[in-house]
Parts: structure tokens; sequence; C-alpha cells
């Protein structure tokens, strides 16, 4: 039997998926496949997931095709429709055995598998412990989203908000820690909702702090993208007084324009966002931010687009991941007057410009340095604010090194 190829799409939480997916199909014996994780977030990631398949079936011209992920999701019929494809299943089905067993059998009777994702009330904590380097396991602890920004698809692909229960959690992560693991990553698709559907309603703050004591062996906890306007009190708490917290947020912003976050429906204000980069930074001075960024936004101006470049600055944001704005159908962004596309492709390039000239000056700013490393492979490893650090001398995959800071190329410091 040949095992089934995997193609992931988007995100890190799709990633952990594909790796859960993989176990399910194994353990069903499923074989002559190939199952493509597709994301939705910009009508060029469906457009990409769509010329994959189709490589894929030059590539594998005997083999089933399974498509699955958020935009399987949200648009079943397209990949329905494609002649390259024999099965379409939704981000509910590809995490039940059951899916796989049927996939695997006489290849089921229903050649689309997608639910209502809304009525989804739980999600899986215990399907995989983890996945990453073998210095590092992500773990998935909230899945789905309750907000309705108006240029994003993703809750019509995820469902609604849940959490994975904090005692499962840390059960997790105590088995990554015994098999080794220095650092674990919490993801989710809207991280700072997590508990809000729990009894109690817990906050993920006090997740952080429950993890760091129950889990006193775990070297480093660090958290994937947040909602700055979310966080509660126990996590300022954490990140004052947490020295096993990494000292790296990844804020998802969106744009730096009041005007613009209004109608893109966000729940925070410039002035928010700056004040809870400076209040953190207080907390903890050696504290890194990533963002989102979006440019071309519809009805976006230039006066608009300046406040996001001066965004940048105002929270010294370090790591951008720009987006150029592109409208999804379904979405109220997508009818609202769009902006040039030649426009949008200039500001995205500012935008870029920009973020690279902080990564040069964060860089900069760490020579001379002492760093606590974790090594992700023998010539490569990051910083608690995960930068990436180049050694000349291999080290052990997997620990934790100290290294003074040398020098810097474009991306990476030298240690």
């Amino acid at each position: 039997m040949t095992a089934p190829v995997f193609s992931n799409h988007g995100c890190r939480l799709n990633a952990y998926e594909t790796k859960a997916m993989q176990e399910l199909a194994a353990q069903a014996g499923l074989g002559n496949a190939v199952v493509v994780n597709t994301c939705a977030v910009t009508a060029e990631a469906v457009r990409k997931a769509r010329q994959d398949i189709r490589k894929l079936r030059r590539d594998h011209p005997d083999a089933k095709i399974i498509v699955t992920g958020c935009a399987a999701q949200t648009e079943p019929g397209t990949f329905a429709a494609m002649d390259e494809v024999n099965a379409v299943i939704g981000n509910t089905e590809k995490m039940q055995a059951a899916t796989w067993a049927g996939l695997a059998g006489d290849f089921g009777t229903e050649a689309v598998q997608v639910d209502d994702i809304m009525s989804v009330t739980e999600t899986a904590g215990h399907l995989i412990d983890g996945f990453g380097t073998r210095s590092r396991a992500y773990v998935q602890v909230q899945n789905g989203c309750d907000h309705r920004c108006t240029f994003c698809i993703i809750p019509f692909g995820r469902g609604n908000s849940r959490s994975v229960p904090a005692g499962v959690v840390v059960d997790q992560i105590k088995r990554l820690v015994d098999r080794g693991f220095n650092e674990v990553v919490l993801t989710g698709v809207d991280l700072t909702s997590w508990g809000a559907d729990l009894p109690s309603a817990p906050r993920l703050g006090d997740l952080v702090l429950r993890i760091l004591k129950l889990v006193p062996d775990l070297a480093r906890l660090r958290i994937s993208s947040i909602d700055s306007i979310e966080v509660d009190d126990a996590l300022m708490e954490a990140i004052a007084s947490e020295q096993r917290l990494m000292p790296h947020l990844h804020l998802s912003l969106q744009h730096g324009d009041d005007l613009i976050l209004k109608r893109m429906k966000r729940r925070h204000l410039r002035d928010d966002a700056i004040n809870f980069a400076q209040e953190a930074r207080k907390l903890r001075p050696d504290m890194t931010f990533g963002a989102d960024i979006i440019a071309g936004f519809p009805t976006e101006t230039e006066a608009h687009f300046a406040n996001s470049l001066k965004l940048v600055e105002d929270c010294d944001l370090t790591w951008l991941h720009v987006f150029p704005y592109s409208p999804r159908p379904g979405t109220p962004a997508a009818r609202m007057p769009q902006v040039h596309g030649a426009v949008i492709k200039d500001r995205a390039a500012q935008l870029r410009a920009v973020g690279t000239r902080q990564v040069t000056r964060h860089l900069a700013a760490q020579i001379g340095r002492t760093h606590q490393i974790l090594m992700e492979n023998p010539h490569m490893g990051r910083t608690a604010q995960f930068t990436e650090v180049a050694f000349d001398a291999p080290q052990s995959e997997g620990q934790i090194v100290a290294a003074m800071i040398k020098s810097h190329t474009e991306t990476q410091l030298v240690a």
C-alpha cells in the first residue's frame, strides 16, 4: 500500500491538523491517496489550492484526491466541480476517525461530506501530542472565532470559538516535556477567546499560569497570535513575572487608522494597540512584537495608510506579516469601494520596506549580547524573541545554549 501524500496550505493550525490527519489516515489504512488541506484566508489562497490540486493530479494520476480545510468548508462546490477531485470533506469531518475509515474502505458513497460548521460546539484536544521540530511543539488549545471582521471568511470555515479544557492541555504538555521538548507554543484561531465557553469562563492568562505552575520542567512557553484588546490581567501578570513565558507576541492589529479599524469591525482603536505595546514592554523590557497588517483595505486613503506606516514605529513592531488586501466573496468588505490593485501592491511594498528596517535595527541591537538559544537544527536556533541565530560550529539539536551574538546578516543573528 502506498502511503497517502499530504499537501498543507495556510496557517500553523492547518499544519497541526495535517499532522493529525496523517495519523488518522494511517490508522484507517488509507493508501494511494492525495490529501490537500486548503486555506481560505484570501481569494489567492483558494486559487493556489486549485493550482496545487491540478499539479498533484498530474503527479499522481491514479491516486484518489481528497480536498479538505477552510476553503473546502466555505466553497465545497468549487472543489467538487473539479474533475481532479474525488472527495471533499469539511473541517469537522477531517478530524473524525470514521471519515477516514470510510475513505479507506469503499471510499464512501458521498463525494461531499461538509456539515454546518456553526453547529460544532467542541474541539478535540487529544488528537496528537504536538508537532514541529524536535525542539518545539505546537499545541492546539482553541478553534473557531466568534467575531465577524468584515474582511474575514475564517469563522465560516472554522465555526464558533470553542476551547480545549485546561486539564487536557496540561496533560498534553506534560507528555511533550517527558518526550524531551523544551518549548511549547499555544495555538488557536482566536487564542485570546480561550475559555469563554468553559465552566466559570477562565481566561488565556489563567491557562498560561496553570501550565507554568503544573509543568515546572517546561523550559519555554510561547503564545502564538493574539488579539491585544482581549488580553486579560492574568496574562499581563504572566508577562511581568514568568521568565519561562517567552518575550515575543504576535499581534492581530490589521491597521493603524481608527476609521479603517471601525470599517474592518475590529474591537480596538489605534491608541489601544500603542498602549498595550507600551505596557507590555514596561513589564518586560526585552519584549518584541510581530503584527499582521493589511495594505489597501477598501476605502483606504493615503492618510489612512500613513497611520499604518506610523503604527509600526509607535508600537515598535519588529516582525511584520503584510497582507495585500484581496476581496473574499461573501464578506462585507468585498462590497465596499475597492482600492486599485497597483496602489495596494505599492502600499504593501512600503510596509515591507519599513518592516525590513525594523528587523535590521533589532538585529543590530543584539550584537554583543548573550542569548539563550533553542536549537532547531545543528546550525540554527532561535532566541527567546524568536530571532533566528546561525552557528558555524554545530550544536545539539533541541537543546538551549547560551551564546554571544557577534554579527548579523539581513535576516539572522550570527553567534
